[in-house]
């Protein structure tokens, strides 16, 4: 079975599985990036958050950030994985890890992919506060979705 290195998933992340696929006997150095669920925003209360995705787009961009990753930091190798559906508090959202000879390009190469994430990935997020609920938008905040969801055909020109 193909190890895939890109995904979203509905299931909480196993950092474990994540770590394993990039584990290489030529790295020197993981590096990992937990991305959760905060309880406050700006001063309001999240309860939780739903992240929903338009999944084939998001893993094919998953896999550009990944080439992106190979071309600036030769010799890493990246996966990824972005949970979609009902978070907590402190439930991860999203997972890097990001193995290297050695450990400057490890942590470069992991920040590079949690910005380019935000930047280029179809998901989107859903607040629900202690007093209502509001569609965020695009990850960067810039775009609001007050439908719920983005014009994939806007998104992706």
């Amino acid at each position: 079975m193909k190890e895939e290195l890109f995904e979203i998933v509905e299931e909480p992340i196993q950092l474990q599985d994540l770590v394993a696929k990039v584990t290489r006997r030529e790295a020197g150095a993981i590096t990992t990036f937990i991305g959760t669920v905060r309880e406050w925003t700006k001063g309001k209360r999240t309860i939780y958050l739903e992240y929903e995705a338009y999944k084939p787009m998001a893993v094919k961009m998953l896999n550009k950030i990944g080439d992106e990753i190979q071309a600036k930091w030769p010799n890493t190798k990246v996966a990824i994985t972005h949970r979609v559906g009902r978070l907590d508090i402190s439930d991860a959202a999203v997972m890097i890890a990001v193995s290297s000879p050695h450990r400057k390009a490890a942590y470069e190469a992991n920040e590079y992919a949690i910005n380019r994430i935000k930047q280029i990935v179809p998901i989107w997020k859903k607040e629900h506060w202690e007093d209502g609920e509001t569609w965020i938008g695009d990850q960067l905040e810039q775009v609001p979705y007050p439908e719920g969801k983005p014009n994939i055909k806007d998104e992706l020109s």
